[in-house]
């Protein structure tokens, strides 16, 4: 809950919504704490949140894994870096790199797959360094996106031979926190 605040001013953010592929945030700070409340006390089974802070503790944006799919063993990653003071410094990429880390280590899932805009060259360059292959093209609601993925084999491969390594600025567990 102590987050809800600048997840907010993130989610009002014309320009971070652009890079979402999505609209700005409408309602006004009361009902997205009811939301926000919500989301907190109830998680999706299907969904797992985090948020992104520094080591001093300073909320710097949120990652998600969701459309959890145990039968075809995969699942979507969603990465937003909301404080634009962190931007191009690597932090997505040591971000993206502790999630698929973590989803390959506790879960028995196979495939991280994500959709990024076409022009979202910045994030397409995190995920590339992460590990992730462009699959294809995909057009949704008049957006241009590139589907990306990682398979657990490749992951794996890449983890023995030392090319992963998870999180060079801090440990995994101090760099991420459940929202």
């Amino acid at each position: 809950m102590d987050d809800a605040e600048t997840d907010y001013s993130w989610r009002i953010d014309p320009e971070l919504a652009s890079l979402d592929a999505t609209r700005p945030v409408t309602l006004t700070f009361t009902e997205y704490l009811r939301y926000h409340r919500d989301d907190v006390q109830y998680p999706s089974p299907w969904s797992v949140r985090m948020a992104i802070d520094t080591l001093d503790g300073k909320h710097i944006g949120n990652c998600m894994y969701y459309d959890i799919d145990t039968k075809k063993s995969q699942c979507e990653l969603g990465i937003i870096i909301g404080d634009r003071n962190y931007w191009s410094k690597g932090y997505g990429t040591d971000v993206v790199k502790t999630a698929v880390t973590h989803i390959f280590q506790t879960t028995e899932l196979n495939r991280v797959y994500l959709h990024t805009l076409m022009n979202n060259y910045r994030a397409q360059k995190a995920f590339t360094k992460a590990g992730f292959s462009p699959i294809r093209e995909k057009k949704r609601d008049g957006h241009e996106f590139v589907l990306m993925e990682i398979k657990r084999t490749k992951w794996e491969a890449a983890k023995a031979n030392s090319e992963i390594s998870v999180s060079s600025r801090t440990p995994a567990k101090q760099y991420y926190r459940e929202a």
